[in-house]
């Protein structure tokens, strides 16, 4: 197929992501909630944390993170019950003992409201999880609140050391946040990017950005810097094998990851082999961004959608 079309495909699919009216349509139509869901479903935990449990236990040990979906709230009500949300995945991850991680967006916890309101509940969040030392990860968002959310995270990072952060190596501007953030202690998630971006401000999916995502693999690893290899490339993840090789970081700060749904085949394999790696788990019923996004770094799945929403 085109690759050119299927670029276009991917644009349209980000920019839809962003559209807050589509969003709000869709998921406020019975109809429409139900069709679309049916394509999520193959990517998602499920609507509930008890049903993304139940899917993240039949992992034979293989590590998890789990996400309450969710980003943009608007008002301090909606941002404390995310907060006590993600403080309820803490906590049951803890009495059920799953080898899980938290994973959430600034955003959804009060970003998009006040900084202060957002660290307050950081704080919250992180307390709950330093009980029995759950890494917490704080997740990509749009460019326009990247400077915010490096900034939160260094705020935190000085009162909590189980705290990681998710930089994307398709932008431009993350050659010298990562200069910065390596200097810190949590763990850094490198992904390729998934958002829409203004011109100029990112690089386009190709073998320019393999090299420079992983270049900042080779460092994080020659410097045994915790660190997540967020992505499903094989090539990306056999080259990431060679440096693991090469320089031998210990086991705990690095690991394999790869998003539930999304070629996990490759990832048991991986963990077969003797690699650490872990599951992305999302649940919630704010799937309409995710999906978007899912199908956007990979066009040809929106055949998939469209097979999903047929059964």
């Amino acid at each position: 197929m085109n690759k050119d079309l299927l670029q276009i495909g991917a644009e349209a699919l980000r920019k839809a992501a962003l559209n807050e009216d589509s969003k709000s349509y869709i998921l406020a139509n019975p109809v429409l909630f139900q069709l679309f869901k049916k394509a999520a479903d193959r990517y998602i935990g499920g609507e509930t944390l008890e049903e993304t449990i139940v899917k993240v236990k039949t992992l034979n040990n293989l590590k998890a993170s789990i996400e309450f979906m969710g980003e943009s709230t608007r008002t301090e009500q909606e941002s404390k019950a995310a907060t006590e949300e993600f403080i309820r995945i803490c906590q049951q991850i803890r009495l059920q003992q799953l080898n899980s991680t938290v994973s959430l967006d600034l955003s959804h916890i009060g970003l998009a409201i006040s900084k202060d309101l957002c660290l307050n509940n950081l704080n919250a969040i992180c307390q709950e999880a330093s009980k029995s030392g759950i890494e917490v990860i704080i997740s990509a968002e749009g460019t326009e609140r990247t400077d915010a959310v490096i900034d939160t995270y260094k705020k935190a990072l000085t009162k909590y050391d189980h705290l990681a952060i998710t930089l994307q190596a398709y932008l431009y501007r993350t050659k010298d946040d990562f200069k910065e953030i390596i200097k810190e202690t949590g763990r850094i998630r490198i992904v390729k990017g998934a958002f829409e971006t203004a011109i100029g401000l990112s690089m386009p999916r190709g073998e320019i950005l393999d090299d420079v995502y992983m270049s900042y693999i080779d460092q994080l690893l020659a410097q045994n810097h915790k660190c997540s290899i967020a992505t499903h490339d094989k090539k990306i993840q056999a080259n990431a094998q060679v440096l693991i090789e090469k320089y031998k970081p210990t086991k705990e700060n690095y690991e394999f990851e790869s998003l539930y749904g999304i070629c996990n085949e490759q990832l048991v394999l991986l963990q077969a082999q003797g690699y650490q790696t872990k599951l992305y788990f999302v649940y919630g019923k704010e799937w309409y961004l995710y999906l978007c996004n899912r199908i956007a770094e990979y066009p040809m799945n929106i055949f998939q959608a469209l097979s999903d929403m047929t059964k």
